[in-house]
């Protein structure tokens, strides 16, 4: 086999760390990038708060400010303070406690038992209790692992259930519900009978088997339901949540006399620049020169990523209020099919490019806020000379049809259909079917109300 020499000339796109911060920095909503932006403030010297108007670079004051920061540069454990204004603190306070339903019930328990048995034994089941709230390790099970009486330990559990959330610690779905109606006085009657034996008919909608088989009316096992439903089937669910996440609108859209007027939300991104210091490099030696440039071209990359981010924002959002124009003068209800990569041919960019500036970011209009990917819908169909139609507009219709319906005689799927049709939807009724259960409603017999 004979060996030889050759070149290949090939093209190839590599991912520079530049590039990816850029990407990076297009993708983030605008309390994201406030947080960056303090985080590259604190790590980069050469990067300093812009607190005036204007964005041109203030000539060094004097040589002794220059000798400072270079006094600075020697000292590599120590960091500048950020810039905040009281309003960054805004988020933080209105956060709660991120309390464990574990925390939540042992202070209970300090109140409600006094014997150390019983103590040891109730924080040994609140450790046992799963996401829900709900006991899945029987009694039996518990004494022999601790070597106590099980009926010490049934006395423990029956009152670990009636601490707060109330059906905490329940064995199952009816011991759940039962304890939380025993609470109120009304674990009787019928509603003791739905719990106790029916509740796999009521989520069929089995009324009228149900009330057969008590000898009652339909309506009272409905008005029972109606009871058994204001009940908490996860007592244990809401705690242990992650703090709660405040919406930022990365953008405002206002109508002021008939005009829409755009305005990006900075409120978060305070302006960078670099600081004027850093061209007084006369002085320096070799070593501090460069740990200086590498820095400053560092922040001037920077600083052009986040202007290019608003540039490349505005000019999506630009192009989306024009195509959906009337969704700002009338509402959502208005909002046409559109395509990121109709937004894309018309501004001239790249279709992920689109996607990369509408991911994480909504906008503040008349109707509320709203995701900004939100106003790119595709159609359900497509009707020869007419109007595309988008499912957003379609599911809206069938929610309205419902909440409105005769809740003794409600809207069969079918029927839905053909008001839908003769609104002009023509869609099926597998579709129909499919979006009523996207918005949570059940079929036509389990919506029935006697």
């Amino acid at each position: 086999m004979k060996q030889s020499l050759s070149l290949n000339l090939k093209q190839k796109l590599l991912m520079t760390p530049k590039l990816q911060q850029s990407i990076n920095i297009l993708q983030l909503s605008a309390y994201e990038l406030g947080e960056l932006i303090e985080k590259e403030y604190m790590e980069n010297p050469t990067l300093e708060i812009d607190s005036s108007s204007e964005h041109e670079l203030e000539p060094a004051s004097n040589f002794d400010k220059t000798m400072d920061f270079l006094e600075y540069l020697n000292k590599d454990d120590e960091k500048p303070e950020p810039v905040a204004n009281d309003d960054d603190f805004k988020v933080k306070e209105f956060t709660r406690n991120n309390q464990t339903l574990e925390e939540y019930l042992s202070e209970q328990v300090d109140f409600t038992f006094n014997d150390k048995q019983e103590i040891k034994v109730a924080r040994y089941i609140i450790g046992l209790l799963d996401t829900a709230g709900y006991l899945r390790v029987s009694t039996a099970e518990i004494s022999s692992l601790l070597k106590i009486n099980e009926k010490i330990i049934e006395n423990v559990l029956a009152k670990i259930q009636i601490l707060e959330p109330i059906g905490i610690a329940a064995r199952d779905l009816p011991e759940c519900l039962a304890i939380q109606a025993k609470k109120i006085n009304v674990y009787d009657g019928i509603i003791k009978a739905i719990i106790d034996k029916y509740l796999p008919k009521v989520a069929e909608g089995k009324i009228k088997e149900i009330a057969t088989l008590e000898n009652v009316e339909p309506i009272q096992v409905q008005e029972a339901i109606d009871i058994i439903r204001t009940f908490n089937p996860k007592p244990g669910a809401s705690f242990g949540k992650e703090n709660l996440e405040y919406i930022v609108p990365d953008v405002v859209v206002r109508d002021i006399n008939g005009q829409l007027e755009i305005i990006i939300n900075e409120t978060n991104v305070p302006k960078l620049r670099v600081n004027s210091l850093c061209y007084k490099r006369d002085i320096l030696d070799t070593h501090s020169k460069k740990y200086i440039e590498q820095h400053v071209n560092s922040a001037i990359w920077l600083i052009k990523s986040i202007e290019q981010r608003r540039i490349t924002l505005l000019k999506v959002v630009n192009e989306i209020v024009k195509q959906q124009e009337m969704v700002f003068y009338k509402g959502l209800s208005y909002m046409k099919p559109l395509l990121m990569k109709t937004v894309a041919e018309n501004i001239g960019v790249h279709e992920s490019t689109v996607s990369r500036t509408v991911a994480n970011k909504y906008m503040e209009m008349p109707y509320g806020i709203v995701a900004l990917k939100k106003f790119f819908a595709g159609s359900v169909s497509k009707q020869n000379g007419e109007e595309d139609i988008i499912a957003d507009k379609v599911k809206a219709k069938i929610k309205e049809l419902i909440e409105n319906e005769n809740k003794a005689k409600p809207l069969s799927d079918q029927q839905l259909t053909n008001i839908l049709n003769e609104n002009g939807m023509k869609i099926s009724r597998r579709t129909v079917m499919k979006y009523r259960e996207q918005l949570g409603f059940a079929s036509s017999s389990k919506r029935k109300r006697y």
